[in-house]
């Protein structure tokens, strides 16, 4: 059991958007780590903007929380990533601007880091 924090949201808000997290699921060996708790960790780092590493011990390790946030962060066709859907359909909300501005901000870099490896592809390089 670990402690709650204010950016937790409840298992029943959970319970709305953790199909749509389950669907970027490779089906390859059990989960290992409860995906509410990793979820929740998410929302932590967003709304503190506190480094990786400095995520409290009771998450799960700061690896597996970063490699979730990566997948959850790629962007599909329409230009939305499923963690920016999956914050939207729970209704989290976060600190005013903090947290929106720091996930903007990563999304966006994350796009930008691929748009230039695209072109640098077509380029040759």
């Amino acid at each position: 059991m670990r402690a709650r924090y204010p950016s937790d949201l409840s298992r029943e808000q959970f319970k709305a958007v953790e199909p749509l997290l389950e669907s970027a699921r490779k089906k390859t060996a059990p989960r290992k780590v409860d995906l509410y708790d990793v979820f929740c960790a998410v929302l932590y780092l967003l709304r503190t903007g506190c480094q990786w590493r400095a995520l409290p011990s009771d998450f799960p390790k700061w690896r597996t929380v970063h490699a979730y946030f990566q997948i959850w962060s790629d962007v599909d066709k329409e230009g939305v990533s499923l963690l920016e859907r999956a914050l939207k359909k729970s209704g989290w909300r976060g600190p005013r601007a903090t947290g929106a501005q720091r996930l903007k901000h990563v999304l966006d870099r994350g796009r930008a880091e691929r748009e230039e490896q695209r072109h640098g592809r077509s380029e040759g390089l």
